[in-house]
């Protein structure tokens, strides 16, 4: 095999392959796609067949025309890297046909902020020993923090004394 020049080879087929089940699971004929994405349909036959690496543009106008995600195509053309999560909530939400463009950005941009707002506090709730925990007790003085018979494990109010007394002001 010959020296690319260290850029990375594409698996054009696998591209073309995903864009010919979307075509097929929109019901989409091949024409169809041609006409809605503004291009020819010899030159859409050859990217499905792999012969053809499609640019950014064309990608995003054949993304327009199945409704699909245009990021969804970049990742499969090596244009963009994978965002992290569950890969089937980023699948359901990029192929989902009664959502915008705009929608499927806006979720996926929210789904990745609750990603990252999760990891964070999941790296700030993880103790050092002897270190104090988010909420300024150490992980040993957590015995003596510990809610004696009575207390509500919730609260830490005492549950066996009364309450305050209301005056009856019927008089």
């Amino acid at each position: 095999m010959g020296d690319t020049g260290g850029v990375a080879r594409i698996d054009v087929s696998g591209l073309g392959e995903y864009i010919r089940e979307q075509r097929d699971q929109a019901q989409m004929s091949l024409r169809q796609l041609a006409k809605a994405a503004d291009i020819s349909n010899p030159y859409l036959s050859q990217v499905e067949r792999g012969l053809r690496r499609p640019s950014a543009e064309i990608l995003n106008r054949i993304a327009a025309g199945l409704r699909i995600s245009a990021e969804t195509l970049y990742i499969r053309a090596g244009i963009l890297e994978e965002r992290e999560g569950d890969v089937t909530v980023v699948a359901a939400l990029t192929s989902d046909p009664t959502l915008t463009e705009r929608q499927r950005r806006t979720l996926l941009e929210i789904y990745a902020a609750f990603q990252a707002e999760n990891r964070a506090s999941a790296t700030a709730q993880t103790p050092t020993p002897g270190s104090p925990e988010p909420g300024g007790t150490r992980a040993t003085d957590q015995v003596a923090a510990a809610p004696s018979a009575g207390d509500e494990p919730a609260t830490g109010r005492r549950t066996d004394r009364p309450g305050p007394r209301r005056e009856d002001s019927t008089a």
